[in-house]
């Protein structure tokens, strides 16, 4: 039986390479895979649907031989749907949802040779930086149990720290891929608006904000993956030009001299972090040390209209998704039916008006453009991904008093009110400043990776944040895979 020591040195791609050549079969890497699952989750909470027995089946029958044959591989809990499996979506009101058609995305894992063994865990929607929803329970950081993995991914990313599986699917609204990989010390991209498939059934996720993809330890899986993924799919309301090579090419080329700016700035004015601010410091020292041109920049976009705009997207989202549970409970849903957080963000969203929304959708148009010019100067913006390294569990949940005042507010309806008392201004700031450097990406389109330079005093993982200019992912490949020969973290392990 292969050992866990011998399965945890393979990436994806080393993986597969050895199913190819007969050194291992796919059976062999799927009971690896199983057996660290099953000492390990009951720590982390990761995999909240176990698809263990299939997964053993299709490893024993044969699966299709692409660039991951045989690689264990598991789904977040909400975005991409895996036919005959649960999707919960982390949410009570979805207990019984199970789809019956597989999104497009999963067809062309499946299609590239992934073997499915489960559904990892996200907050209810996929709503929160970090993973805690009711229904399952929290997800656990595996350098530290006490502390988050982040989110929306972090079922995910808790997995792929802890060795489950070398890759695992991820989705991105708000920073849910970039949120988590910075947490638990994971290569995180996610790709420009367009490049990868959302169907068959939507043509955009969050109007185009929120775009799924991969965390891996190694830059060149997440390369090979969006390889093996990008491109669009039928009725795709736009797609970008095709790559000028594979990307998995391009974590191997010298990205030439890049011109970066770096910020320290917080977006919304408050402070950041020491250990998040020497996270970017000593990246920049990184960078000049490589070549590149690297210099202090202020922050090129407006973080609190940013964080204006996102909210409305929010809100208006989290009220559709309520609105939306009426086909699969029968009836229009209640209060009961979702947290209480939830609900509350839906009662928000009926609030605001069809002009106020459009006028939010204008702040996206005007930071893309921003950010055109800003990448007339510079190939790279630098920032930290996170203002604080993980928080630990619960510190983010509503304290006793604002849960009595949910609960008011729920009862009674009384979101108009809330609204226009500023409160919800104060609490989505509150929400927002601890992440509040990943959102812009989602806004505007652009592509940008969370890369794993850095780790606290205390052993925490704090990555750091590079945007590149829309469609430019094979320029964030070239430096991630420089980076990673400069500094690499393959190695590093969590001590679980």
């Amino acid at each position: 039986m292969l050992s866990f020591a011998e399965y945890d040195r393979l990436d994806a791609l080393a993986q597969a390479a050895l199913v190819r050549t007969g050194q291992l079969t796919a059976a062999e890497l799927c009971a690896a895979a199983v057996a660290r699952a099953e000492a390990v989750n009951p720590q982390i909470n990761a995999v909240v649907h176990p698809l263990y027995e299939p997964a053993r089946q299709r490893a024993v029958a044969g699966l299709p031989a692409g660039p991951f044959g045989g690689v264990p591989f598991l789904l977040k809990d909400f975005g991409a749907q895996y036919a005959g499996a649960p999707h919960t979506s982390g949410s009570r009101a979805l207990r019984g949802f199970v789809p019956t058609q597989d999104a497009e995305l999963v067809q062309r894992w499946q299609a590239a040779g992934l073997n499915i063994l489960g559904k990892t865990n996200t907050p209810e929607f996929a709503l929160m930086g970090v993973t805690e929803p009711l229904l399952h329970g929290p997800a656990r950081n595996p350098w530290n149990l006490d502390h988050t993995p982040g989110g929306s991914s972090g079922g995910a990313a808790a997995a792929v720290a802890a060795g489950i599986v070398p890759v695992a699917g991820a989705g991105d609204g708000g920073g849910s891929i970039r949120i988590p990989a910075a947490c638990c010390g994971l290569f995180g991209l996610k790709p420009s608006r367009g490049r990868v498939p959302t169907g068959p059934e939507q043509g955009e996720k969050w109007q185009g904000a929120a775009v799924e993809h991969v965390l891996s330890r190694s830059v060149r899986d997440s390369a090979a993956l969006l390889d093996a993924t990008c491109g669009p799919d039928a009725g795709a309301p736009y797609f970008l030009p095709s790559p000028a090579r594979p990307y998995l090419e391009e974590v191997g080329r010298a990205p030439g001299r890049l011109r970066i700016g770096f910020s320290l700035g917080h977006p919304l004015g408050s402070a950041l972090h020491p250990e998040c601010a020497t996270a970017v410091r000593d990246a920049a020292k990184l960078l000049e040390s490589l070549g590149h041109e690297v210099e202090e920049v202020p922050l090129p976009f407006d973080g609190r209209a940013v964080a204006s705009a996102f909210l409305m997207l929010y809100f208006g989202e989290t009220g559709a998704s309520i609105a939306a549970l009426a086909r699969h409970l029968g009836r229009p849903a209640r209060p009961a039916d979702v947290e209480p957080t939830t609900w509350l963000l839906g009662l928000l969203g009926r609030t605001y008006t069809a002009a106020d929304f459009a006028a939010a959708r204008h702040t996206w148009n005007e930071h893309a453009r921003a950010f055109g010019r800003f990448h007339q100067t510079y190939d790279l913006l630098l920032t930290p991904t996170l203002a604080t390294p993980p928080v630990r569990i619960g510190e983010l949940q509503p304290k006793p008093l604002e849960q009595k005042l949910l609960k008011l507010v729920n009862t009674f309806g009384l979101g108009g009110l809330i609204r226009r008392s500023g409160i919800v201004e104060k609490l989505a700031e509150q929400s927002l400043e601890k992440t509040p450097y990943t959102q812009v990406a989602n806004l505007t389109g652009q592509p940008a990776m969370s890369v794993p330079l850095h780790w606290t005093a205390d052993g925490l993982p704090c990555g750091v944040q590079f945007i590149a200019r829309l469609g430019a992912e094979d320029v964030l490949f070239r430096l991630a895979g420089q980076l990673e020969q400069a500094r690499p973290w393959f190695g590093k392990r969590p001590p679980l």
